[in-house]
């Protein structure tokens, strides 16, 4: 499914909704309640905007998948549905943010895992295990693999896959979306070598992250 219009797919129930009450509101000439529902509305369409990217393809750049701030780059070792040692970048995202992720390379949809989970606060480190998140495993044309893995947060309680097992990838081809604040993680090869730092913002589908070796 394409997903290339300015409006998120997902976004338009919510905003055909919100603004069938603000107009029911307005009929009945409630001033305030207009103005709230109103400002709900404009929330909604400005939360749930797709605005097109476009970056300097380098080669064995891996880009970012998703707006936002870089809150923890480590090296980690894990035992599960994603297996092996990693360089792990991890991206919070904020309400105000693009919500709509990226694929962080070019390559094809080897596996997807979905794990239901708990809604903690996105920007602790707990949220990364507990949460409810999908696993989004990218194998690139040399074999290798780069795990994209989005994560409900407190509001978050809405994860949107838009590709299946098999599917091929542009890099900064948009996958799928977080509704309402969460985080985004990036599992990279442990030899990647690291282009951003502590406390960085990121665009998704802009800003590199690192090089593969």
């Amino acid at each position: 499914m394409k997903q290339d219009s300015l409006i998120a797919s997902g976004g338009y129930p919510f905003i055909i909704l919100s603004l069938a009450t603000t107009v029911f509101i307005a009929f009945f000439g409630i001033g305030w309640l207009t103005i709230l529902f109103a400002f709900i509305t404009f929330f909604i369409i400005w939360f749930f905007r797709n605005p097109e990217r476009y970056f300097q393809e380098e080669e064995k750049a891996v880009i970012s998948p998703a707006d936002g701030s870089i809150i923890k780059i480590e090296d980690v070792e894990v035992n599960g549905t994603i297996s092996g040692k990693f360089k792990k970048i991890s991206i919070f995202m904020n309400v105000f943010n693009v919500h709509v992720n990226r694929a962080a390379y070019a390559g094809e949809i080897e596996a997807i895992h979905y794990h239901e989970g708990k809604f903690f606060s996105a920007n602790l480190d707990k949220a990364s295990l507990d949460n409810e998140r999908n696993e989004i495993k990218i194998r690139t044309e040399d074999g290798r693999f780069i795990w994209v893995v989005q994560i409900a947060g407190l509001i978050a309680r809405r994860i949107v896959c838009w590709v299946n097992i098999g599917n091929k990838v542009q890099k900064g081809e948009r996958i799928g979306m977080i509704r309402f604040g969460s985080r985004v993680e990036v599992f990279m090869p442990p030899d990647s070598r690291i282009s951003v730092k502590l406390k960085d913002k990121v665009k998704g589908g802009e800003t590199v992250l690192g090089y593969l070796s």
